[in-house]
């Protein structure tokens, strides 16, 4: 949030045309080794059990899974859209264009079932271990409205967390294999 304000301000005083991206949960190859999907995957490889965390109320934490080809199609459209600044050598002739968009896939979906299909596609039993989510840790769910995307960018995701989950799974046990190399 500071850094949108941040941008908000120096567009408004510098003209420059800004485009603030907001991605949600992003995965696939090549990914970031402390995200969920890549840990468990490691994990369940080394046969240990994965923690789940479940709301106090005993309800359900989901996350809006995007995988990266889509945030990259977005990406893609914002930068194919984006107008030039406004501002030069301190002097600013106009209102410069000012955009943040969400990036997300738009369907929800529970940690749990994200374990069901590494499990599936890992073919190895998965021992869960349900715990409560912290009070002062994540949030319970999140969910992008992609709609000003769709709307200004043409942005569609296109990648249900199967079909995205099973090209990381085939990219991890590739990079992965032989225990060559240290998975995170």
């Amino acid at each position: 949030k500071a850094g949108e304000e941040i941008a908000h301000t120096y567009n408004h005083i510098y003209g420059l045309s800004l485009t603030g991206l907001r991605f949600f949960t992003v995965y696939g190859p090549w990914g970031r080794p402390d995200m969920a999907y890549f840990f468990f995957t490691r994990d369940i490889l080394k046969r240990k059990p994965i923690p789940i965390f479940e709301a106090a109320n005993h309800g359900t934490v989901a996350r809006d899974f995007t995988y990266i080809d889509d945030i990259v199609k977005g990406c893609l459209a914002a930068l194919d859209t984006a107008e030039k600044s406004t501002g030069t050598g301190g002097k600013k002739k106009g209102p410069a264009q000012l955009r943040v968009y969400n990036l997300g896939n738009t369907s929800p979906v529970p940690v749990s079932t994200l374990v069901s299909i590494l499990e599936r596609l890992l073919k190895v039993k998965v021992k869960r271990n349900i715990m409560k989510l912290p009070r002062n840790g994540d949030v319970q769910f999140t969910h992008a409205n992609v709609s000003l995307a769709q709307r200004e960018l043409g942005y569609k995701p296109t990648t249900d967390l199967q079909t995205g989950l099973k090209k990381f799974v085939k990219w991890y046990t590739s990079f992965y294999s032989g225990g060559k190399k240290a998975a995170g």
